[in-house]
């Protein structure tokens, strides 16, 4: 449904008038902004099928941060990190796992280095903190001190001067973008349309009449039930071993 038709369903149930557009009353426009405010609440609480992304991420790019990525804004959580680790003047790609450390072992990896070791480079973070940050082979570890910026544990220069962003490979599951307007349709699995709608409607009583809709509220409790069982289309969805759900690396 576009944002209009349901718009238009919501004003119906409202006993409202009838409109041709979100912005021909102040109603609309109001019933508009609650569909919109719902789609957001519903997005963020879990992480959604279509929100999941195979993502290339750009790097720093400097000498000075030639171990450093940048984290998209749009990312809401990353899953996997992988890098091509092949050698320099090698042509078949090899990608491996670049598996994370908290900050704190990180830090106590790292530093065990020999700084003096020509293969060891120094790196100045952000903050002004020295790394010892290998630089004669590809990252095996990352970590992140902010939340912003990816930090490998090493790098080959015999390969590039920093990390290449066209080596990278990142899943990860991304914010969606809201378009307000007549036509727009809500990036999200026709699946979860029917919830969204009720709980906009659930909301609008509320909101504008003072008033709950158990009617609506009843559906949206059934919707979000089916959805926290079924959401995902093909093949990917929450995987689980003899011993019960499988945890995140």
């Amino acid at each position: 449904m576009s944002l209009l038709e349901m718009v238009q369903d919501i004003l119906n149930d409202l006993d409202s008038d009838n409109v041709n557009s979100i912005d021909d009353t102040v109603e609309a426009g109001q019933v508009a902004q609650i569909i919109k405010t719902s789609y957001f609440e519903m997005m963020n609480n879990r992480n959604w099928p279509h929100q999941r992304k195979l993502l290339q991420f750009d790097v720093v790019g400097t000498l000075a941060k030639p171990n450093y990525i940048i984290t998209p804004e749009s990312v809401k959580e990353l899953e996997l990190f992988q890098y091509d680790k092949r050698k320099s003047g090698d042509t078949s790609v090899v990608y491996g796992e670049v598996k994370y450390k908290e900050p704190d072992d990180f830090l106590r990896y790292i530093s065990v280095r020999n700084g003096n070791d020509e293969n060891t480079q120094t790196v100045v973070d952000y903050s002004g903190t020295s790394l010892l940050i290998r630089k004669d082979m590809a990252p095996s570890y990352w970590t992140s001190f902010d939340d912003t910026y990816i930090i490998t544990d090493s790098y080959d220069v015999s390969v590039g001067s920093t990390i290449q962003k066209a080596r990278t490979q990142f899943i990860a599951y991304c914010y969606d973008s809201w378009v307000h307007q007549d036509s727009a349709i809500p990036v999200m699995t026709a699946e979860a349309f029917p919830a969204l709608l009720e709980e906009a409607k659930s909301t609008a009583f509320v909101v504008l009449k003072q008033m709950a809709n158990q009617k609506a509220e009843q559906k949206v409790g059934r919707q979000q039930r089916w959805l926290s069982r079924k959401a995902w289309r093909t093949a990917g969805g929450v995987r689980y071993d003899d011993y019960g759900r499988k945890g995140r690396k």
